[in-house]
């Protein structure tokens, strides 16, 4: 679903489409360790009363808000008609717009509920209680089309009446029954959105509940007709909304559009600074956002301005020498990317077992000031600008590719024919001020800006081939560079060789390019300069010059085939050809079992074990050994991929079985090997721990009391056929050696579980559809509890087959 921004100053857009929300939907497998269709459905009338129950408390929330909204509604009106009235009753109707009937609405829906969640059973039918709040929604329909002007007029009286915006500041909602908290304080502003993203938020309950009905329960055709009125008003509610206006007018009645926004780090006094960066059609300025009371209205401070046609780009050469930049060290920034994945992950543990609110807001305040440490300190590259009459400002970019997209843009609006001019004191307030409503980059871009149901990018391999490329007018030494998004900004991951003094360079250069979150693939092609005069004083740098650049989005349905997708890039009329093809974690552990089973490679483990006769595969035995040997100091080991050709060269030799394995081991490069035993985890036509117990891993790991779920885990080791099981504790006490190493290769045992857990747990295709989440999403429930499987293990005290074998504890397979 897009990203719906809880800012009410932006238009409201809805969605249709949904995965899952954070109301009540529950990460709970719905099978059990059996599988009997009586359990099945037993399960699933379960899950429908815990989605029902997480939903009844965000409505038990959501009507809180509304009381919330009405309470200074009956004052006001009353204040209305005497001498000193705080608002006329226009505009309180015009505020308070049908808020009146939505509460009416969702009270009486939340009455007739809460009583059939409350004396539960699973003959209980509800879906008529959904299907007539859907057909209500017509009152939605009018509260939106009133949203925009309902929240001007409140802006304009809060402006114009003090008393008003005192009210308006802080409205008091109260807290749930069980919660500890009496009241929060929100503003008007926040709650009048709160009915906007109520509409979406009930649809994506609809698709849960669906999900978990059986289709002959007399609630599935109601709940399904619900979900179709739902999903018809919020298509029409998106026809409906306008385009975000651009301009504004300056006192001198001119108009002035702003082209182009983003947060930039300035290099100022030495130290960074997150700014945030407005290119108009005749100005450049350049804000930070004021510090503001938790409710207030944002606002945005001007640290300078430079008019256009004053601005110019000093050429490497000529820039006088800038302070030295303090470059912090790669491992460094590596080690706040696995911090902050490691708390992405508990957050998704909380969320998933109802966790607090408080600590999740704790987690996520932790994770928003390591994502902007991230932000603020990975930039390096050296963006100049200067006024002709004077000082100079320099910014630090991620990438070449940004400052390029800052220079031409600046560029194209100095052709025109602009004047230089001073803005008084009064035009600028009003320039700055207008910032805040025309911006188009809203948040600081780190993930924990994002609401949950934004896409969070892929995460997998990309594979790219880059071919050739034309059009070049004369001759030059060419080479490309690749670019992906990553935490919040785009990192160079890849370049090709110099193919020199050519009009058509012929590259034809294969990379494997691991993505974290990415979304989109950059392509720059420069021209390598070897004149020493040409040298960045920033950086001490040679600058060598863009020919072109573009840029692609990598839409994971376009990209998730088996085959190689052939592309063209066209930039400033060069061509540039390659093929990529996408793995995505989900996809990359598809289980296809190999059409030969002489080899070791998607062949079951114990085919491969009883062929060899060996307890553990000759191939993990001999991957193993090779890591332990050289590359158990290897930072990012495990999580650096190896080359693909390399990767492939190995797979095919033990799947020869060939006598130069061992000296092609010792020869190959160990990220290759690691990538090999990765791959031959993900190969298994079925995972380690075995498709028959995937429910119940996935249900044991869910479990809250400490002995049950040590009962429950040591059970199902136990029922794991000996090829598997004696395979796995042997991994396990490897990936334990690798993690005691962390201080020099950065692997923690949650980086070695993020890595392996999906390898190892990931049910085969053909046992996972009930599983499957969306192939993009590296921290849905399935993947997280995967990992949580995996790291419940390596955090134990070591465990030997014997002992395992010897403990029979009473377990109940009804998880």
């Amino acid at each position: 679903m897009p990203y719906i921004d809880e800012s009410p100053t932006m238009s409201p857009q809805l969605s249709a489409r949904g995965q899952d929300s954070g109301d009540g939907v529950s990460p709970t497998p719905t099978d059990g360790l059996g599988t009997g269709g009586e359990r099945d459905a037993g399960k699933g009338l379960e899950m429908r009363k815990l989605v029902l129950s997480g939903f009844l408390a965000s409505e038990e929330i959501y009507i809180n808000q509304l009381e919330a909204l009405l309470l200074p509604m009956k004052p006001l009106k009353a204040t209305a008609t005497t001498s000193q009235p705080v608002l006329t009753l226009q505009q309180i109707e015009t505020i308070f717009y049908k808020i009146q009937d939505i509460y009416e609405i969702h009270k009486e829906f939340y009455d007739s509920l809460c009583p059939k969640v409350q004396q539960w059973d699973s003959n209980i039918t509800m879906g008529h209680l959904f299907q007539k709040l859907a057909s209500q929604l017509g009152v939605y329909k009018a509260f939106v089309d009133n949203y925009k002007i309902a929240l001007e007029t409140a802006e304009k009286c809060s402006q114009s009446n003090y008393q008003f915006q005192k009210i308006s500041e802080e409205l008091k909602v109260k807290g749930p029954k069980d919660s500890k908290e009496s009241h929060t304080s929100v503003t008007m502003e926040a709650l009048l959105y709160k009915p906007i993203d109520r509409v979406t938020r009930s649809t994506l309950v609809l698709h849960d509940l669906l999900k978990h009905t059986p289709a002959d329960h007399p609630d599935y055709p109601l709940l399904q007709d619900a979900l179709r009125i739902s999903q018809n008003f919020l298509s029409s509610i998106n026809e409906d909304i306008d385009p975000r206006r651009t301009a504004v007018t300056t006192p001198k009645g001119e108009t002035r559009q702003l082209i182009k926004d983003g947060f930039l780090v300035e290099l100022s006094e030495g130290s960074r600074k997150l700014r945030h960066v407005f290119l108009f059609t005749d100005v450049l300025l350049c804000a930070k956002l004021k510090k503001t009371a938790v409710g207030k209205h944002q606002q945005y401070d001007c640290k300078w301005y430079v008019p256009l046609a004053d601005l110019v780009f000093p050429s490497p050469e000529e820039s006088e020498h800038c302070p030295q930049v303090h470059v912090i060290p790669d491992h460094e920034l590596e080690d706040m990317k696995m911090k902050i994945s490691a708390i992405k992950s508990e957050v998704q543990k909380e969320k998933a077992n109802k966790g607090q609110s408080r600590a999740i807001e704790r987690l996520k305040k932790k994770m928003f000031e390591n994502e902007f440490w991230l932000l603020l300190n990975s930039p390096a590259i050296p963006f100049r600008i200067h006024n002709r009459n004077g000082k100079s400002y320099l910014f630090l970019l991620s990438s070449d590719y940004e400052r390029s997209e800052w220079r031409e843009a600046i560029q194209k609006l100095q052709k025109k024919d602009l004047q230089a001019f001073v803005l008084s004191s009064v035009e600028l307030q009003v320039l700055t001020g207008s910032c805040f409503k025309l911006r188009t980059v809203h948040n600081i871009p780190v993930t924990s800006n994002k609401d949950d149901d934004e896409s969070p990018g892929l995460y997998g391999f990309l594979h790219v081939i880059v071919h050739s490329a034309k059009g070049f007018k004369q001759s030059a030494n060419l080479y490309c560079t690749l670019e992906v998004d990553s935490f919040g900004y785009f990192v160079s991951k890849a370049k090709t060789r110099v193919f020199r003094d050519t009009t058509e360079p012929q590259w034809n250069e294969e990379f494997e390019i691991e993505l974290e979150g990415s979304q989109s693939l950059r392509i720059l092609c420069y021209e390598k300069c070897y004149d020493k005069t040409k040298l960045n004083k920033d950086n001490n740098e040679i600058v060598d010059k863009i020919m072109g650049k573009g840029q692609i989005q990598l839409d994971p349905q376009a990209v998730q085939t088996k085959n190689w997708h052939m592309d063209v890039i066209e930039m400033n009329g060069i061509k540039v050809e390659f093929s990529m093809k996408f793995t995505s974690r989900d996809m990359s552990l598809k289980r296809t079992p190999s059409k030969k089973q002489t080899g070791v490679f998607g062949v079951k483990i114990s085919v491969v074990t009883k062929r060899e006769r060996s307890k553990v595969p000759y191939i993990v035995r001999q991957c193993i050994e090779e890591v332990e040997k050289r590359g158990i100091e290897e930072v990012g080991i495990y999580r650096i991929s190896g080359v693909a050709t390399d990767i492939q060269a190995l797979k095919a030799v033990f799947d020869a079985n060939n006598k130069d394995i061992l000296v092609m081991l010792s020869d190959m490069d160990i990220n290759a090997i690691a990538g090999t035993l990765k791959l031959y985890f993900r190969e298994l036509p079925e995972p380690l721990l075995t498709d028959r117990l995937y429910p119940a891993f996935m249900e044991g790991i869910a479990l809250s009391d400490p002995a049950a779920k040590e009962n429950c885990m040591m059970h199902l080791l136990r029922s794991l056929p000996d090829p598997n099981l004696i395979t796995f504790l042997f991994l396990l006490e490897h990936l334990k050696r690798v993690a005691e190493k962390e201080p020099i290769n950065k692997m923690s045992l949650h980086n070695l579980a993020t890595v392996f857990g999906p390898t190892l747990l990931r049910p085969s295709e053909g046992e996972s559809k009930g599983h499957l989440t969306l192939a993009s999403d590296i921290w849905s429930h399935d993947v997280m509890a995967q990992v949580q499987v995996l790291l419940y293990y390596l955090q134990h005290p070591p465990i030997s087959f014997t002992e395992l074998k010897r403990n029979t504890l009473y377990f109940s397979t009804d998880v």
